[in-house]
């Protein structure tokens, strides 16, 4: 089964920058959306962006103006920018994509983690 494989993780300090990436494993086709997910400890898995396959993007109100995502549709690949991270942004990050036909895939997640 193809899943979808994250990187770019780790520890920063506060006002620190990490870059996800996010790549699938296999072949996936007709990919709309992207996207990434994070879930704290003790709180639900919430959105954090996401981007279509022409570029339209959504972000959580928590994260605009620091974070950005972009995507390569040759590749398949997402990306998190992620800016002024903060030690509420500690989290595992999750990395998904949905086709047209609204199968989604998801990936193991990356901890991501910031320092007060």
């Amino acid at each position: 089964q193809v899943q979808l494989v994250e990187s770019g993780g780790g520890l920063v300090q506060a006002g620190g920058s990490l870059r996800l990436s996010c790549a699938p494993s296999g072949s996936i086709f007709s990919i709309h959306t992207m996207g990434w997910y994070r879930q704290a400890p003790g709180k639900q898995r919430e959105l954090v962006a996401s981007i279509t396959h022409s570029g339209s993007t959504n972000y959580a109100d928590s994260v605009k103006g620091r974070f950005t995502i972009s995507r390569d549709n040759a590749k398949n690949t997402v990306y998190l920018q992620m800016n002024s991270l903060k030690p509420e942004d500690t989290a595992v990050y999750y990395c998904n994509a949905m086709n047209y036909y609204r199968t989604s895939y998801w990936g193991q997640g990356t901890q991501v983690t910031v320092s007060s």
